[in-house]
């Protein structure tokens, strides 16, 4: 049977608006669309079941009405979530403001998703070949100690995948070193390798991150429309983006992290199932809403269209994903106006010594 999904990070509401600007401190703006979407580690299971993934929820979901909201959006979807529900406390809520050039700024609480334990993690019963999904958000506040925890018991063979997010970065080393050792895929934009390691360019950070992982281990750095690199096997590739004009980059990186560990449930190689991942963020950012992946047929479509020579590509002009756009591989997270414009063209492979 495929091995599964599991993803263990917050399932959350994203309550997103579109602001013509951020307001001054103090002061107030009017806002255009008002949205409400499961979020979080719902983006990445969406991504990976759209991709044929088999797919389950080992984080914790609240009673109430936003609780309801993450359950329906994961059974629209045929996810299946492992853990009871936490009775006295409903699901929390991520406040997203999307000005123009679809830059984002998050306000985030904190509920019902934080209260897992090593018992609740380990109702998803991993095996070997399933990989787990692990977020840097989880190493802080009071999901972190279980989720270490539960980590050391996890089975030979388990893949582990680590998206670190912004916070990874700014752990205690001994907490770094401690997941880092456990973690068989590092999957992250420029900002967050080069807060781990210190290297600035996205060839260089690859295989340094690498270097930080056990014997074998795989490092994915994505830099929005310029695509993302790959290194695995002792050596690094080189796989460009697609470029494309952004309506709405919340939950890129998302997208480009569930279709990668969906391709490798699949059976593909890490850098097959990165190419199909850089194709998957460039169609999402063309979707408003967090968990608009597209499906697996959609990322054929669109390959066989680039493939052929006959693709269009836009002006990308605009600051690589996170800072305006992703046009590919969910870029950047950090505020910032850098433009960095799209290289469409074919992989390309450095053995590293």
């Amino acid at each position: 049977m495929q091995p599964r999904v599991i993803h263990t990070a917050q399932a959350l509401i994203d309550e997103v608006v579109e602001v013509p600007a951020l307001p001054e401190r103090g002061g107030n703006v009017m806002a255009g669309a008002h949205y409400l979407y499961a979020g979080g580690a719902v983006n990445i299971l969406v991504a990976a079941a759209r991709s044929g993934a088999r797919c389950v929820h080992a984080g914790a979901i609240g009673t109430g009405p936003n609780g309801d909201l993450v359950r329906a959006a994961l059974t629209r979807e045929g996810i299946t979530w492992s853990a009871p529900a936490v009775t006295e406390i409903d699901t929390g809520v991520c406040f997203v403001m999307i000005e123009p050039s679809a830059e984002r700024t998050f306000v985030t609480t904190q509920s019902a998703e934080r209260r897992i334990s090593v018992a609740s993690l380990q109702t998803s019963a991993p095996e070997t070949g399933d990989v787990v999904c692990i977020s840097g958000f989880s190493l802080v506040g009071r999901t972190r100690d279980p989720l270490l925890a539960w980590l050391d018991t996890l089975p030979a063979g388990v893949v582990v995948v680590l998206d670190p997010g912004a916070t990874f970065g700014e752990l205690e080393p001994a907490v770094q070193d401690r997941v880092l050792a456990q973690t068989t895929v590092w999957t992250s934009n420029a900002d967050e390798a080069r807060a781990l390691v210190g290297v600035g360019a996205i060839a260089d950070s690859v295989v340094a991150v690498a270097g930080r992982l056990p014997s074998g281990g795989v490092a994915i750095v994505r830099d929005g429309p310029v695509g993302c690199v790959v290194h695995v096997d002792g050596a690094t590739t080189m796989l460009p983006g697609y470029p494309q004009r952004p309506v709405d980059t919340n939950g890129a990186g998302d997208t480009h992290t569930g279709v990668l560990v969906a391709g490798r449930t699949a059976g593909l190689d890490w850098v097959t199932a990165a190419r199909r991942a850089n194709a998957a963020g460039a169609i999402k950012v063309t979707r408003r809403g967090p968990a608009t992946a597209p499906t697996a047929r959609e990322i054929d479509e669109f390959l066989a269209v680039q493939d052929s020579g006959v693709g269009s590509v836009p002006d990308s002009s605009w600051g690589s994903g996170g800072r305006g756009v992703s046009g590919g591989a969910g870029g950047s997270s950090q505020g910032g106006a850098a433009v960095s414009r799209g290289i469409v063209g074919t992989a390309r492979t450095f053995p590293t010594a």
